[in-house]
């Protein structure tokens, strides 16, 4: 587990984050556009602007060292990537650990010897994926991973986080405005607003009965959505 105690983010002195929230297991962090989840999660992978600074407290059992003991997943796997080296190039551990890899996550091995322009969005997003877990991180961010995917391959894409997940047993936060993907991979739920949570607990119990009308009308916009591209 890890217990976030405070992360605070100020822009020209002005705080735009002031949040806490503990991750037991895989924990979705949701919000409108500008909600400030983004932001949190670059201020854990130490990625903000130079024009923001923060703070961040925390109470774990390893420390939080993007590349060490943090993955991250970023969201679009078609830039992720250079495309003029090849796949192969891109990881940075001995060739039986990337084999262990691509088997973990579904992949020929063939495609190492490939260029990214050359696959497709799926099998690009399972190679980052990869890549994520290279030294086997105790906590992996993920940034909206499903969200340049069609809804096929965003399907197989949690499934595979999922089961990632149980067999590597890494904490997982989840940034994301999809309700209905979180619910799916996540536990537990916290809800943002303006920088701030308005909401959190377990996801089953969030989803049910939310207690702030915010909360709610996110989960109706959501799911209302679903059901439309359905």
């Amino acid at each position: 587990m890890i217990d976030v105690e405070r992360v605070e983010i100020f822009f020209e002195e002005k705080k735009i984050v002031d949040i806490a929230f503990e991750i037991q297991s895989s924990l979705a962090l949701i919000g409108q556009s500008g909600s400030g989840k983004s932001l949190t999660l670059k201020a854990l992978l130490g990625m903000l602007p130079k024009s923001m600074k923060s703070t961040l407290k925390y109470k774990a059992d390893f420390e939080l060292q993007a590349g060490e003991n943090i993955g991250f997943v970023p969201q679009n796997p078609f830039t992720a990537l250079s495309p003029l080296t090849k796949i192969k190039k891109q990881f940075f551990v001995k060739k039986d650990r990337v084999y262990d890899l691509f088997d973990a996550v579904g992949l020929e091995y063939e495609l190492l010897d490939r260029f990214a322009p050359e696959l497709s969005g799926g099998q690009l997003q399972r190679i980052v994926i990869a890549m994520a877990l290279e030294k086997r991180p105790k906590l992996l961010l993920l940034d909206e991973p499903t969200t340049a995917l069609d809804p096929k391959t965003k399907e197989s894409i949690l499934r595979l986080l999922k089961k990632l997940q149980e067999k590597e047993e890494f904490l997982m936060l989840y940034v994301t405005h999809d309700i209905s993907s979180a619910e799916e991979l996540c536990k537990e739920v916290c809800i943002i607003k303006e920088g701030r949570v308005i909401e959190q607990g377990k996801m089953q119990t969030i989803l049910a009965s939310p207690k702030e009308q915010y909360t709610k009308t996110l989960i109706d916009a959501n799911f209302a959505m679903r059901n439309f591209r359905e």
